[in-house]
This record gives structure tokens, C-alpha cells and sequence, in this order.
């Protein structure tokens, strides 16, 4: 199994977004239609939503989908209100015991990893991991944000925006862990998902989406994929969601570790895995120092650093072992 990374800096949509867009429609059209291109909300309602609930992001959009063709089915997607259903594993924690850091895995199948962190500059500088051509799964802005996703464990979809675009939103225009609370806490998620906030004073906050309920606000350094409580049994055993708190838990508590060795337990299990039979592996291993503007990618016995003040353009491919094939369904 073999998992590819490419790290691209444009600092206004330009040619190399519309380049990366290109190579992946095919793709995207063929998941965002797999219902049915009538189960998609349409381009008035996707638009007029977008502009109600993120309209600092709106003339991006606008820039966006003229440069992927300015088509319907592009435009809607690329609005990402009540897409098809997707989740993913994920184990991450913001660690404030020395300099402030937000570590996360993210494990998902591989053959759906976009693998493209971009530098940008579109309302402020960002730095993330791609997902949906704009969102971002995982990533820091140069005041000193960062968050991370995981899937939150329940079936529940709903009406609102695929969270991806949601994480970007909130690098583009929060700058603390206050603010940022906020913005989740008025705008929709259409699923269920967990996101890990971290500023540079080192405050820190997980909340817990959902389509069904209020966010939930927790003083929590860590997640994995429930929330209060296992909601879906079959997939929290697949994906070893307790077992990988416990774990986590467990060695926070009683190790107290530096930065570096926090980053090593993530790239062993059971926080690090490969499963080719359920569908996902852990791609990735990320870390993002708020303070220092950092980010850094890691796989066993590799990684990358990247900045604000330093970042360099290149494409990675990383051997992880035994293929993955299949696929999670709700």
C-alpha cells in the first residue's frame, strides 16, 4: 500500500488549484452523484446557503468554481451542502504540557486520499491538508489556529455543509479558540464529526457536530470516533475508537511526554494502523506547533516540515504496506 503526498503553494486560486481540480472531478463527480444528481440540493439553494452561513468565503467560491468550469454540478459541489455521506477514523490531541502542539492520525483509505497539503493566502495564510478540492481535513493559520477532524461515531446526516469546508472556514477567518467555538456553533454539519482546536496561548477545546444536536463543548485534549458515549457499536469495535482513547488516556497521564515522543506514540499502535480489510489505514501522522507557525508530516522512520516562512514544494510517496481494498458504508 502506497500513500502520496504532494505539498503545492499558491497563494490566490490560480492554476495549480485548477490543476489539482481537474485531476480529481472525475472522481468527486462520480461519489457526489452516486445517488443521483437530483439528491443533491441545487446550485440556488447550495449558493444562497453558502453565502448565508460563510459569506467571507463566498467570492472564493464564486473564483472557484469559474476556474473548475463554471458549471452546475462543479458549483454544487464545490458548495458542499448535504453531500453524500463520508467519515473517516482518526486519533488526535492538543498537548500543552510544553510548547502548544495539536498531533493527529488521520486513517482512511487510501485510494480516497486527495494528498495535497497547500499553502495559501485566500482571506489570511493557511496551511492543510486538502479534502473536497478547498476543505481541509486538518491544518493551522499563520495567527495561530489549528484544528483537526475525526468522524464522532453516529449515523445521523442531516441538512448542512460537509466539514471540511466547515475547518476551512474557520483557519480563513478565526484566529482563537473562542472565536472558533463560535463559527462551528452556528454553522451546520450534515454528519456527525469531533474537531480539536488549538490556539497559540495554548487554550484548547473539542466539539462534538451533528446534525441532531446542539454542539457539544468539551474541555477535552483528546478524541477518537465517539462522542459521549458509543452510539454505533459495530463501527466502534471495527475502528477500535475506545481502545485508542484508553490507550491515549493512559499514556498521557502516566508518561507526561515531550512533544517528540507524543509524536512517536502516534506512529505505533494501536494509534497507528493498517487494516487492509476494513478500508482505511493510517495515512498520515500530523503535528502543528500554533507558536512557531508549523507543520509537519510524518510516516514511520520519514518527515516533513513545512512553515509559513519556509515551505517548500515537493511530492512524497510513502510505502505503508498491504493494500487496502473495500470500503466503509453507512
Amino acid at each position: 500500500m502506497f500513500v502520496s503526498l504532494q505539498f503545492l503553494k499558491e497563494e490566490k486560486p490560480g492554476s495549480k488549484w485548477k490543476s489539482q481540480f481537474e485531476k480529481t472531478w472525475p472522481y468527486y463527480r462520480n461519489w457526489y452523484t452516486r445517488e443521483g444528481s437530483r439528491e443533491r440540493a441545487g446550485f440556488l439553494t447550495s449558493s444562497r446557503k453558502l453565502k448565508e452561513y460563510m459569506p467571507e468565503i463566498y467570492p472564493i467560491f464564486e473564483q472557484l468554481s469559474q476556474l473548475a468550469g463554471g458549471g452546475d454540478l462543479a458549483s454544487r459541489f464545490l458548495s458542499l451542502y448535504n453531500p453524500p455521506a463520508f467519515m473517516t477514523g482518526c486519533t488526535q490531541v492538543a498537548w500543552t504540557k510544553s510548547v502548544p502542539i495539536l498531533v493527529r492520525n488521520y486513517d482512511y483509505n487510501p485510494k480516497l486520499f486527495e494528498g495535497v497539503m497547500l499553502k495559501s493566502n485566500w482571506l489570511q495564510p493557511v496551511i492543510g491538508v486538502l479534502d473536497c478540492n478547498w476543505g481541509l481535513l486538518d491544518g493551522i493559520n499563520k495567527k495561530g489556529l489549528a484544528l483537526s477532524l475525526t468522524f464522532g461515531g453516529r449515523k445521523s446526516v442531516g441538512e448542512g455543509f460537509g466539514i471540511p469546508l466547515i475547518m476551512r472556514y474557520v483557519l480563513e477567518t478565526c484566529n482563537d479558540v473562542e472565536s472558533a467555538v463560535e463559527a462551528f456553533s452556528r454553522i451546520p454539519s450534515h454528519m456527525v464529526y469531533n474537531v480539536t482546536i488549538l490556539d497559540k496561548k495554548g487554550s484548547f477545546k473539542t466539539v462534538f457536530l451533528g446534525p441532531d444536536r446542539k454542539i457539544g463543548i468539551q474541555n477535552a485534549a483528546l478524541c477518537t470516533n465517539h462522542q459521549e458515549m458509543i452510539d454505533w457499536p459495530e463501527y466502534a469495535a471495527q475502528t477500535g475508537t475506545i481502545e485508542r482513547e484508553s490507550d491515549l488516556l493512559n499514556y498521557l497521564h502516566f508518561e507526561n511526554p515531550q512533544n517528540q515522543q507524543l509524536i512517536n506514540k502516534f506512529l505505533h499502535p494501536p494509534l497507528y494502523t493498517l487494516q487492509p480489510k476494513n478500508a482505511y489505514a493510517t495515512l498520515y501522522t500530523a503535528s502543528y506547533l500554533p507558536t512557531e507557525g508549523i507543520a509537519n508530516i510524518y510516516w514511520p522512520g520519514k518527515s516533513i516540515s513545512q512553515s509559513f516562512s519556509n515551505f517548500a514544494e515537493q511530492k512524497t510517496v510513502t510505502h505503508l504496506g498491504q493494500s487496502v481494498s473495500g470500503k466503509l458504508t453507512l
